[in-house]
């Protein structure tokens, strides 16, 4: 007799997380496509405010407007007077509630990369590692939402070295992707690394000023908890030249008190360099998601360009 295939019904509970996830991706895509309007909006806002404000005439392209505007321009406040763009809808409850990050890898993962995917997981806290299996990126998005994780961490290798990093934010995005070059696990370090704290550490963010450098930098930033002052852990994002060198640091202070004390750096580990090469708006499992940034490497201008710093 022919085989019957059953196919079981989705869960009500996994069809409404469908559904919601859906609604939200809906609301953010319409909200994104009012940026051009809003931005033009806030721009004849802004010039009858500082005309006002500088007891001068309205120039002749708003006083078309000025009626419809001036309710508008007289209930704003500190907080609603800025544009806000599909960034802040991403990032909008950063801070409130500490980020809770799935760290895993790419399929038939080596030892190595499952010791270094281990290291970035003790890296980040508040943090759980995964093993991949045979999960399709889609059902392990779809899980992670499921789950509730503000971020995906996913490090690929070629012949066991490590060589591609990729950070999804969810649920809208943004998806970032690096490549990886010159990783040294903590094991191999010269010298040996100091034990691993668990302390929220502190994050410094240098030569991020472009506009894309200013996001990236979002993006790094926000896979950690905010750390207590006085925490003595450090995480290093160092860009030269649109490379970025990462490095995991505690550090102690000897001597005297006040101005005398000696500060030593202990290195923790892992190190490696890492380069951006693609910014997607939306998760990882949406191939048809606008690219918000694509790495131009073969361009005449490309040696003289510098996008981050």
């Amino acid at each position: 007799s022919p085989a019957i295939r059953v196919t079981m019904a989705p869960s009500s509970s996994a069809a409404a997380s469908s559904r919601r996830q859906t609604r939200l991706r809906r609301e953010y895509l319409y909200r994104k496509s009012l940026e051009g309007r809003d931005k033009a909006a806030y721009e004849k806002k802004r010039v009858i405010r500082e005309a006002l404000a500088a007891g001068r005439p309205l120039p002749t392209e708003v006083r078309a407007s000025y009626d419809a505007l001036k309710d508008e321009v007289d209930a704003e406040d500190e907080r609603t007077r800025e544009v806000r763009d599909h960034i802040d809808d991403e990032y909008g409850d950063a801070g409130l509630a500490e980020p809770v990050v799935c760290v895993t890898t790419s399929r038939d993962a080596s030892s190595r990369l499952k010791q270094f995917a281990k290291e970035v997981k003790l890296l980040i806290p508040n943090s759980t590692r995964i093993n991949r299996g045979n999960n399709r990126v889609d059902e392990l998005i779809s899980s992670c939402k499921e789950s509730e994780f503000t971020d995906v961490v996913v490090v690929q290798e070629t012949r066991g070295e490590p060589d591609g990093l990729v950070i999804c934010h969810l649920p809208l995005g943004p998806t970032a992707f690096f490549t990886l070059s010159g990783a040294v696990l903590r094991h191999d370090l010269p010298g040996g690394a100091s034990p691993m704290s668990e302390a929220y550490p502190h994050i410094i963010l240098n030569n991020f000023h472009s506009d894309l450098g200013k996001r990236v930098g979002n993006i790094l930033k926000c896979l950690f908890p905010i750390p207590k002052p006085d925490t003595r852990r450090i995480v290093t994002f160092s860009n030269d030249d649109d490379f970025i060198s990462f490095r995991h640091h505690m550090y102690t202070k000897t001597g005297g008190g006040g101005d005398n004390q000696e500060v030593t750096l202990h290195e923790v580990g892992p190190r490696f360099e890492m380069r951006l090469y693609q910014i997607r708006t939306g998760t990882l499992d949406q191939k048809d998601a606008e690219n918000e940034y694509v790495l131009r490497p073969y361009q005449n201008t490309a040696t003289k360009r510098q996008t981050l710093g």
